[in-house]
């Protein structure tokens, strides 16, 4: 049987997501993933947790750049524990989830050590969405997770509704011992755009343009479509090959764009890198023009 290529991640990149699957057992009204699309709908499709390992295993990466597994709500795939406990012991892992599943079933068929590693921020990032999520609840099922041994913290979004819950999640968590941090909401509300962003009207949807753009980050659909960026992921625009082709190889290269004006948030706001040194964007953008019909 011929050995399928490795798939090298390029030394520039900072972030490998892992899309699951989009569905989610919520249903946030600011959910990130319908930011230009309020009613779209995610593909039911999954790939099996078999094939997953399988590709997932051709990734070569650096010790301080994990795969994130996420949604969607990553724990709602059938195969979820057994994709944690079959990837390569090398290949570091990361969650991001809301936490609803059992959490005595995960700390019993999941081992602390293979969802850690030396990083400033937790390895397991549990999203508190007061919206439909209850805290104290919440606060429980995460102080269980720690004491059992897992790296994991908690993050809340500044959205300008639930600002008060938010500073009140982030007081009981740290008096807890939790650490609990915030993200600067994204988005529309109220007809305004909150966020910091590098590239001025990238995701004003006023405009369509063309450009170059080239990424950071690693990101595979639910279905192991890879894409050029979020916005291409939740739009369902095209991809640039899978994850599942056994001759797959991700290029450090600009790719030609004609949907500058309708970027995702994620891909142009100013953040954080994996380090947590402020002022990484995931993308670069260049040669920016009018499309001309």
């Amino acid at each position: 049987m011929r050995k399928e290529k490795e798939i090298i991640i390029p030394k520039t990149y900072n972030y490998i997501a892992l899309f699951l699957t989009l569905n989610c057992n919520y249903r946030c009204s600011y959910c990130i993933n319908y930011f230009k699309n309020k009613n779209a709908r995610f593909s039911k499709k999954t790939v099996t947790g078999q094939d997953w390992v399988s590709a997932l295993n051709r990734i070569v990466s650096c010790n301080d750049l994990p795969v994130t597994l996420q949604g969607g709500e990553p724990s709602i795939h059938k195969d979820f524990i057994y994709i944690l406990n079959n990837i390569k012991p090398e290949l570091k892992i990361d969650i991001l989830t809301n936490i609803q599943f059992d959490v005595d079933e995960f700390i019993k068929n999941v081992k602390p050590e293979a969802i850690k590693r030396g990083a400033p921020y937790a390895s397991i990032r549990v999203s508190f969405h007061p919206e439909v999520m209850h805290l104290d609840d919440t606060l429980l099922k995460v102080r269980k997770m720690q004491e059992a041994g897992f790296s994991i913290g908690m993050w809340g979004v500044m959205h300008p509704v639930y600002k008060d819950q938010i500073l009140e999640a982030q007081d009981k968590a740290s008096k807890m011992g939790i650490d609990y941090r915030i993200k600067e909401f994204l988005g529309d509300y109220n007809g305004a755009l909150y966020g910091t962003y590098k590239y001025e009207g990238a995701c004003d949807k006023r405009f369509k343009k063309r450009c170059l753009c080239r990424t950071t980050e690693f990101i595979i659909g639910s279905t192991g479509e890879v894409y050029r960026c979020h916005g291409d992921l939740y739009e369902g625009r095209n991809s640039i090959g899978s994850i599942l082709d056994p001759e797959f190889k991700l290029e450090d290269v600009f790719r030609p764009c004609n949907w500058f004006g309708h970027c995702n948030p994620c891909d142009i706001k100013i953040k954080t890198n994996r380090h947590q040194v402020y002022g990484w964007t995931s993308v670069e953008i260049k040669d920016i023009q009018d499309i001309v019909l």
